[in-house]
């Protein structure tokens, strides 16, 4: 049963992963994106509508490497257009950040569920064995079923693995590329990163477009891998969580990878406790206040837990310089 539990937490951590992970990118540029919950739900509307495109003009018969790639593609597609157009009110427009972000998030979890009972029957009859069945899994069952060891390692599907790659690779990329340094800069100080050179507003862009269509596979491995349905009435919750595993995380990625697991162990195990609804219930809701004591902790330890970058959720204007 534990082992059981441990492995249900790693592939749902993986959605905790990938929405803290593009967040991440978002916030180190300066933009604080409260539409990631939204962005999770568009991610998994265009995963939804690029599998049913491919399994239309299939036929029927579809090779497992182009039933991964369609809907990442279109995941990727309309989650990374989502943030395009916060870009474009938070940037160009100069809105506040904080109401276009909530705005963007009511947007996707309310036509979320319009198109997935749009396509449901069009797309359910080949769901399991065409789609779902080549993410969810990427060894063979006889292989990682032989022992306990091969379950715990290998018993996920290729999105998982990509969401703990991506977040050691996000961590390398802040700290040692010069790109990275330079997003870090804009994020901290958008007016010195200005009087170096470097292009505010489009690094804010690109961070915010990359940030969102990473935090888009969130939707496209629910739908596909956890959930393996049309069922998408929690994802914004979901997405909630990972925008304050970010905070949690201390704006690190790699810390992201443990963040997201035990967020994740506390979900999945309160589904297994032996116990009445309301403790279930109290379970459920421990990561949440988790993060409030982060916070608190934040404040008072700054320099040691590290914090926010400084010129997060304000909007740069060259002219103040």
């Amino acid at each position: 049963m534990f082992l059981k539990i441990i492995i249900d937490s790693i592939r749902f951590s993986a959605i905790y992963l990938f929405g803290s992970a593009g967040e991440t990118i978002t916030e180190k540029s300066g933009h604080l994106n409260l539409g990631t919950p939204g962005i999770v739900c568009i991610g998994s509307m265009g995963s939804m509508i690029g599998a049913y495109f491919y399994i239309s003009i299939s036929g029927g018969n579809t090779i497992p490497f182009l039933s991964v790639l369609f809907p990442l593609l279109f995941c990727v597609l309309f989650a990374g257009l989502a943030g395009a157009l916060f870009s474009f009110f938070a940037v160009t427009l100069n809105c506040n950040q904080n109401v276009t972000g909530l705005a963007l998030t009511t947007f996707g979890a309310g036509l979320l569920p319009f198109v997935a009972s749009s396509l449901d029957g069009e797309v359910t009859a080949s769901f399991a064995t065409k789609i779902v069945k080549p993410i969810s899994h990427l060894f063979p069952k006889t292989f990682y079923e032989s022992n306990w060891f091969t379950q715990l390692f290998f018993s996920y599907g290729i999105f998982v693995y990509l969401g703990i790659a991506l977040a050691i690779a996000i961590a390398i990329f802040m700290k040692k590329a010069k790109t990275g340094l330079f997003l870090r800069t804009v994020g901290e100080n958008p007016a010195a990163a200005d009087a170096a050179g470097i292009n505010v507003n489009r690094y804010r862009y690109l961070a915010t477009i990359v940030g969102s269509a990473i935090s888009g596979i969130a939707g496209l491995f629910y739908t596909f891998d956890f959930s393996g349905s049309m069922d998408t009435s929690s994802l914004s919750g979901y997405g909630w969580l990972a925008l304050s595993l970010v905070i949690f995380t201390m704006w690190n990625t790699e810390l992201g990878i443990a963040g997201s697991f035990m967020f994740a162990f506390l979900y999945i195990s309160s589904k297994y406790a032996n116990s009445t609804p309301a403790g279930e219930q109290l379970v459920s809701i421990i990561p949440y206040g988790a993060t409030i004591l982060v916070l608190v902790l934040s404040s008072i330890f700054s320099r040691k837990l590290g914090k926010a970058p400084a010129g997060l959720g304000v909007s740069y204007f060259r002219e103040d310089r």
